[in-house]
């Protein structure tokens, strides 16, 4: 590792240990450091501030990085898979795929006056991101054209929001003001079980990732190569897609979908640290995925306070330039 990307990565980790802390003490109810560190340490327990921390801002912090690295990883294995730098799990409608699997589940049991676990809403969403993904991957055996993927990446995005929405609008009123904050993309409600089992699914899949880092770099330089390597390309794609439906569909059931994040996280990484070698961008699109994703979340909760914005729209916001410049730079350059 050069020192450009060493520096990169002490930039990125200082400033998500910063946005971390602000996280913590930032909301409509003032924790000051000191009390954050007598809290962790087993002190204040019956106070309102312990009960803020631990049971609403900790999880969602911890909610922020764990999805938003996800999201990063995601975006990062799907530009490797179709060697498109414009794609991602937003923009493929793998997102959407994923929410429009949930909503159905969610309304269907809570009809019934049936609570859904989070494992069972992530293996919903797990559904129907391969679905929308095997959509896409019949479209790309039939078209070449990466602007022409795109477009019905989009088209099949809008159509599974538009079914969503269609879902949403006749869910039961108890209901569906979760379900439309949901649906917009949100951390709010976010609990310790939850940010305990999305931090196992994801860890699972980035320790898969690492295990798979070589391949990924040979099949980068080409198909060819790869199996001039002894590299199995087949059960590689399979690998690649699993995982990125697998984090996208994780994402997905804890926090609706959360845009632009997968696909102008790996631009960035690969812009600050010059390379784009899988054991660099790896860990360096989780950690700036997470970064960016927590400090969109706490724009999101504190900008209007004590009115919440969904955070997919300070996503689409930062980071829709960052996609139109990459368009533009790829555009310049054909």
């Amino acid at each position: 590792m050069n020192k450009r990307c060493v520096i990169s990565f002490a930039a990125v980790i200082s400033a998500l240990a910063a946005m971390t802390y602000i996280n913590i003490i930032t909301g409509t109810v003032s924790i000051t450091g000191t009390e954050v560190r007598t809290i962790l340490l087993g002190g204040l327990r019956d106070s309102m501030e312990a009960e803020v921390l631990l049971g609403i801002r900790l999880p969602r912090t911890v909610a922020a990085i764990v999805l938003g690295g996800a999201l990063a990883l995601s975006g990062y294995m799907l530009q490797t898979f179709f060697d498109n730098p414009i794609v991602g799990p937003f923009v493929l409608g793998i997102s959407s795929g994923a929410k429009l699997t949930v909503a159905i589940a969610l309304i269907f049991l809570m009809s019934r006056q049936v609570r859904p676990g989070s494992l069972f809403l992530v293996f919903a969403a797990f559904a129907g991101a391969l679905m929308s993904m095997g959509f896409v991957l019949l479209i790309s055996l039939k078209v070449r054209s990466s602007a022409i993927l795109v477009v019905c990446g989009i088209m099949t995005g809008y159509i599974c929001s538009a079914i969503t929405d269609l879902v949403v609008t006749f869910a039961d009123d108890s209901n569906i003001v979760n379900l439309h904050n949901w649906s917009m993309g949100s951390l709010s409600g976010t609990n310790g079980k939850d940010a305990m089992m999305m931090t196992v699914i994801v860890v699972t899949c980035l320790i898969a990732t690492v295990i798979i880092q070589k391949p990924i770099g040979a099949y980068r330089l080409g198909e060819a190569y790869a199996l001039g390597g002894g590299v199995n390309v087949k059960l590689l794609r399979v690998m690649l897609i699993l995982i990125s439906s697998g984090l996208a569909a994780t994402v997905t059931a804890f926090a609706g979908p959360i845009s632009f994040v997968g696909i102008a996280v790996p631009h960035l990484m690969k812009g600050m640290t010059g390379t784009s070698e899988p054991k660099v961008m790896i860990p360096g699109c989780f950690l700036l995925g997470a970064l960016i994703t927590l400090a969109c979340d706490c724009v999101a909760r504190t900008l209007f306070a004590p009115t919440e914005v969904s955070i997919s729209s300070v996503t689409a916001v930062i980071l829709v330039p960052v996609v139109i410049a990459v368009m533009i730079r790829r555009k310049s350059k054909s």
